[in-house]
């Protein structure tokens, strides 16, 4: 009992913060799906030219949504495509959520960003990305990043 009132009072405090107007920017219902190699990493063959693009939170990166069981898997699958500037392998932290949106997949009707830092032998300070797995849009690699090389 206790843990359904805390559940409630959760979600409705999540959800009065939530405007019902989305703010993102960058949602495309028919962007296509994205190809799965056979290291479990998304097939991404186009460079942003936006510097918005995955560094401000109403140009997330959309990971693709096919249920909430893939969320976490198909950030990964984004994020282990990518490399430093120059080719360096990266690291990654998920730091927690934010910027709560109006959503109708996740039957709560609100979903939110990821954040995650993101590091390189020789990067001074982190890199902050912001991932959406709740929406579709096109997948690029983000200004300063490029692919990890085929095995």
């Amino acid at each position: 009992m206790k843990n359904s009132l805390f559940l409630l009072f959760g979600s409705l405090v999540f959800t009065s913060c939530v405007s019902t107007q989305s703010t993102l920017k960058n949602i495309d219902d028919q962007a296509p799906i994205p190809k799965v190699n056979a290291v479990n990493t998304f097939e991404i063959t186009v460079y942003s030219k936006d510097k918005k693009y995955g560094y401000d939170k109403d140009y997330p990166i959309n990971v693709f949504f096919k249920n909430v069981a893939f969320a976490k898997e198909n950030q990964q699958r984004f994020l282990n495509a990518l490399a430093g500037p120059k080719g360096e392998k990266i690291s990654y932290t998920n730091t927690g959520i934010c910027c709560p949106f109006p959503n109708t997949k996740t039957g709560v009707g609100v979903a939110s960003l990821d954040v995650y830092n993101i590091t390189w032998e020789g990067l001074k300070t982190p890199i902050t990305l912001y991932l959406n797995s709740y929406e579709k849009g096109a997948l690029m690699v983000p200004v300063g990043f490029t692919l990890q090389k085929s095995k």
